[in-house]
């Protein structure tokens, strides 16, 4: 009887291992390059989707990553995918080729918005992007489960409706600093600045941190004395990416008395992206005020 009564035991946890596997198949497979991709994914697709974010740390250089065959095992059964593009993840090119899947859908947000090579990556920070790709990525849920579509659908009116809050603030901040001289260590924020029309000063010396070349004498001259006489009003900066030259702008803009923002390359522990992009929007007004 105790021999039985293992083996039947053993058949029930077998079989609760396979439903629970069963259960896990049936969601729809998504992986995302970045974590902020990824929670608009996982907003629009609820608990019909399993995604992973290939980068997601906020002590991570997203410039630095190294993929791991964990990644390349998610990536081969992901039947979505989601990527920036313009070379800002271009890591994945190669992955994708290297774990084919036939039906796969690729979301590349770069073509969404109709950029070309040499346009600024940051696609993030323009307030047009993530409504295109959330209406994208319940486009591909629903060409993948049909019978969920309406689901898919009620998700994305939910989410467009709760990016509303983020066009109200950069409403209000548009009309109270439109034309407000900024500057920033390179273009992370940058088209979301353009969105509250500010007026970007050192876009040169932002473009060669970027690229990790060495700005001209004059480039950093000028950008010294923009904080040193107060042409800007804030200085933006990247927190998740540094050197001695962004470290040395950022110190002379404490010590000119400066308001520093410091933005991030993906979303921190705990936050939505639409909590990430407000908290942002109100630093900088908060900054705009002349708060440091």
């Amino acid at each position: 009887m105790r021999k039985i009564g293992i083996d039947i035991a053993a058949v029930f946890i077998l079989l609760g291992a396979f439903t629970h596997a069963r259960a896990a198949e049936e969601k729809i497979a998504i992986v995302a390059a970045e974590n902020f991709y990824g929670d608009v994914a996982q907003q629009i697709g609820g608990d019909r989707v399993s995604v992973t974010s290939i980068l997601s740390s906020p002590d991570q250089d997203p410039h630095l990553f190294e993929t791991s065959p964990s990644i390349l095992r998610k990536l081969a059964a992901a039947q979505t995918v989601i990527q920036n593009g313009l070379d800002y993840d271009p890591w994945m090119t190669a992955l994708l080729k290297a774990a084919p899947k036939a039906g796969r859908i690729v979301i590349v947000a770069a073509d969404l918005m109709h950029k070309k090579a040499g346009d600024n990556p940051h696609l993030w920070y323009d307030p047009a992007l993530m409504p295109v790709v959330a209406k994208a990525v319940a486009a591909a849920l629903a060409a993948a489960d049909p019978s969920h579509a309406d689901d898919y659908n009620s998700r994305l009116k939910s989410f467009l409706t709760s990016l509303q809050p983020l066009d109200a603030e950069i409403a209000s901040i548009r009309n109270k600093y439109e034309g407000a001289p900024v500057t920033a260590t390179e273009p992370v924020f940058g088209y979301m600045a353009a969105a509250l029309h500010l007026t970007m000063l050192n876009q040169r010396f932002q473009l060669a941190v970027m690229n990790n070349t060495e700005p001209s004498v004059s480039e950093v001259a000028g950008f010294e004395k923009d904080l040193e006489r107060h042409d800007a009003r804030v200085l933006f900066f990247n927190k998740q990416a540094s050197d001695n030259l962004v470290q040395h702008m950022v110190d002379l803009a404490h010590k000119s008395h400066v308001p520093v923002v410091g933005v991030t390359e993906t979303i921190p522990p705990a936050l939505s992206y639409q909590d990430w992009m407000l908290r942002q929007l109100k630093m900088t007004e908060n900054a705009l005020t002349g708060n440091p």
